[in-house]
């Protein structure tokens, strides 16, 4: 009897054990559950598409998240979420400003930024931005646009902060009643993100008096490697002092006498822009800079990916780096590929190719540099001052490749066919832009950019016809004489010669503008 006691006892024990640990399981799964339910909406809305249901994704994501204890937060892990997207502090999201306001007058500037979910580093290089250009334009509206929604969802998400894209942006312009629009890219350069923006751009040109689109911070790109120009030049001189005086310096020479260099960290890209990181490694060598590189995070150009760029510190005899980003915002790329801890940032790899006595990381974006500020406020002035001039609303410049556009001249006699309505084929490649426009006949033999008066002098710089078969709308076709043309800038007039069967060269005032993707 006691026998079988003793073994009922030790049963109970054994089943209340089994109990504890079956309690513990279960609640060890709710808690990974409740984590990856978590991860779940944050991948949802890690997307570059904004749908209906964004908005009640964003908050459903962060209630999620805030319900959440704190051991239960660290487990959260998923295709791109992970503890840090809502847990992260960068900063007070307060002090900054959407600009997402209605009732702005007609005339309004978009200041269109690739964007951070850093908050202070948001406020300090893109409002700060925002800001210089507003109180450079006091009878504009400054409005934002982001163009990565995906950095749009985080902030929404974490902060409620909402911030328009694009289209959102072009949106509010049209509702508000805007006649005349300037954009102003925050982007380095004429990359995929400005071909981007130029094409959300091109859908809505239709839609106001005027639109322009500013240049981004280098300016054009150039022919070659070698090109450089007072853009890159100003961010040259101005990012290199920044750089300088925070690392304690009175001045660059005495920075290298010390066996300091300094490296700046751009993004890097397989778009045919990228050739303005070599662009600025030239400027910084016409400079006489010796001791700045010119580095890339995608390592394109393949010159500046980081293991070279090391190679080329160390080769060249420095014992001490500053990091710095050559980017606008000191964003994820900056704390995180440049300054981060994990084995493939930039301060990592330094430090483990043994080469170097001490790495310090800057972490600051271009934007906060009064003297980059001033440059974006340069940009946009000489957009406003074209765009109050003109009433054919085209932008200054456009991104490579193949746009139909308008041909005006001051003549009924020398126009485009009228099979074309009006237009002909503007092809933008490296900078440069060719119209071809099918003319009216062929009595047109020969045009030369300039003047009839010089024309006879420059043989050689005649343009010559090409035939071009046009059809018109009853079917029918004729061969006609067709030009290419060179343009200099979109919208504004230039001189235009034509010499005809008669042999008398004529002037001409023509432009070509309007232009939309084709």
């Amino acid at each position: 009897m006691k026998k079988n006691a003793l073994a009922v006892c030790l049963c109970a024990v054994a089943v209340v054990a089994l109990l504890f640990a079956g309690c513990a399981t279960t609640s060890a799964v709710s808690d990974e559950e409740k984590a990856a339910h978590v991860a779940d909406l944050i991948d949802a809305i890690y997307v570059q598409t904004r749908t209906e249901q964004t908005d009640a994704q964003c908050a459903e994501a962060k209630a999620a998240w805030d319900a959440l204890t704190n051991a239960q937060k660290e487990l959260v892990e998923g295709e791109n979420a992970d503890p840090d997207y809502f847990g992260r502090d960068t900063g007070d999201a307060s002090k900054d400003n959407p600009l997402n306001q209605d009732g702005i007058g007609e005339n309004e500037i978009l200041v269109v930024s690739f964007g951070t979910s850093f908050n202070d580093s948001r406020v300090a290089d893109i409002k700060s931005i925002e800001d210089a250009i507003q109180a450079a334009n006091p009878d504009w509206s400054v409005r934002r646009a982001f163009t990565a929604q995906i950095i749009i969802n985080h902030i929404q998400a974490r902060d409620g902060e909402k911030i328009d894209n694009m289209e959102q942006a072009l949106e509010r312009a049209v509702a508000n009643g805007v006649k005349k629009l300037i954009v102003q890219p925050t982007h380095l350069m004429h990359g995929a993100e400005y071909d981007e923006l130029i094409e959300a751009v091109s859908l809505y040109a239709d839609k106001f008096e005027s639109v322009l689109v500013a240049e981004p911070l280098l300016g054009k790109v150039g022919k070659n490697e070698s090109s450089v120009n007072a853009d890159k030049k100003i961010v040259a001189q101005e990012i290199t002092s920044e750089a300088v005086k925070a690392a304690g310096f009175a001045s660059l020479a005495d920075a290298k006498n010390s066996g300091t260099a300094f490296v700046f960290m751009g993004h890097g890209t397989a778009h045919s822009a990228k050739v303005s990181y070599s662009q600025m490694a030239a400027q910084m060598a016409e400079l006489g800079y010796d001791n700045v590189f010119i580095g890339t995070v995608e390592g394109e150009p393949e010159e500046t990916a980081c293991e070279n760029i090391i190679e080329a510190v160390a080769e060249a005899g420095y014992k001490n780096v500053v990091l710095r980003p050559l980017m606008v915002v000191a964003g994820d790329h900056a704390n995180n590929d440049m300054a981060g801890d994990d084995e493939d940032s930039w301060k990592s790899m330094f430090e483990a190719s043994g080469s170097f006595d001490s790495i310090e990381c800057q972490i600051a974006g271009l934007g906060r540099i009064e003297a980059i500020q001033a440059l974006y406020v340069e940009h946009t002035k000489n957009a406003s001052t074209k765009v109050v001039a003109s009433s054919r609303g085209q932008s200054q410049s456009l991104a490579d490749g193949t746009y139909i556009a308008r041909f005006n001249t001051d003549s009924s006699m020398f126009r485009a066919n009228e099979a074309c309505d009006g237009c002909g084929t503007l092809t933008v490649k490296d900078g440069k832009m060719i119209f071809h426009v099918s003319l009216s006949g062929s009595s047109i033999l020969n045009l030369y950019a300039g003047s009839a008066a010089d024309a006879p002098a420059n043989e050689a710089d005649w343009l010559q016809p090409t035939t071009d078969t046009v059809t018109y709308s009853d079917g029918s076709t004729e061969e006609v004489f067709g030009f290419d043309i060179p343009v200099e800038e979109i919208g504004t007039d230039f001189a235009l010669a034509l010499i005809g069967k008669k042999g008398v060269w004529y002037d001409h005032t023509v432009s070509v503008s309007d232009a939309v993707a084709k």
